[in-house]
């Protein structure tokens, strides 16, 4: 793939990123699932930068616990970021006045398969508990789930009086078609309006060599924008946690372009999109 950065009048976004450090400030939890290495506000605002995006979502680290320090030194630095974070029913926050602070969302885990929820992570049922609380806060949920639980769970997620962000294409099967069960029902909770979901594909296609995934992940991509172009956003998954070695966010920009085809398709997804959701 080769890298390619996107130009338009339009003011872009980038929907999924973490900050790590510095760690002399912003320590990790010590319970955590992982450790990485630091990814400082200064680099990912270059980021932005060199692939032509005025805006960025940053997305809490479980390995953060529920110090919310660094994400919000963030977004205050930068007004024209957002923030989603992650808790549990039992965290005391004020939603309101995180939400005039620039956070968006809360974010979820309940993945299946061989995958855990990460320590540090918040429910499903966390979710259900605080979904009203979300709603009447002008929040919205953002879910990192599979297509292996996404069946069991479609009517609880259809319930939810709060928008549903669905993380990386809920982990689609490179090795199975569009018709697998559990992208079906993806496809069916996007079109009915019940979720939105963020086109960060890379991590579904690292079985298979780069020079594959253009091809092979154009159906599930274009299956996704035939379902509901209206409710679809872009995350880098800077600094891509865990994939060695790390791919270039330009080349996951370019992949996406080449994917969605007409300028049109990309200013929605990249600008009018994101900036209902976030702005």
């Amino acid at each position: 793939m080769s890298a390619a950065i996107l130009t338009s009048d339009m003011a872009y976004w980038d929907c999924h990123a973490h900050l790590f450090g510095p760690y002399a400030h912003y320590p990790l939890a010590a319970e955590r699932t992982y450790t990485p290495a630091e990814a400082l506000e200064q680099q990912y605002a270059d980021l932005l930068e060199r692939l032509g995006l005025a805006h960025g979502v940053l997305v809490h680290p479980s390995a953060y616990g529920v110090d919310y320090r660094l994400v919000l030194a963030a977004l205050s630095a930068r007004p024209q970021w957002r923030g989603v974070l992650v808790a549990q029913t039992h965290t005391p926050l004020n939603l309101k006045a995180l939400r005039a602070q620039g956070v968006r969302a809360l974010r979820y885990s309940h993945r299946g398969g061989a995958a855990a929820n990460f320590a540090g992570s918040a429910s499903l049922d966390d979710l259900i508990a605080m979904a009203p609380a979300l709603a009447d806060a002008g929040l919205h949920a953002e879910l990192w789930t599979d297509r292996q639980v996404l069946p069991a769970i479609a009517d609880t997620l259809r319930g939810l009086p709060v928008p549903v962000v669905l993380d990386h294409m809920a982990g689609f099967d490179v090795h199975a078609s569009t018709e697998e069960p559990g992208f079906v029902g993806l496809e069916r909770l996007l079109g009915e309006g019940h979720v939105w979901v963020k086109l960060c594909a890379y991590r579904n296609l690292l079985a298979l060599p780069p020079p594959q995934w253009p091809e092979t992940g154009q159906p599930f991509h274009r299956a996704l924008l035939r379902a509901n172009p209206e409710q679809l956003v872009w995350g880098s998954d800077w600094p891509h946690l865990n994939v060695k070695p790390a791919p270039d966010a330009a080349d996951l920009l370019a992949l996406f372009k080449g994917w969605a085809g007409e300028k049109a398709v990309v200013d929605k997804i990249l600008g009018e999109n994101p900036a209902k959701l976030y702005g």
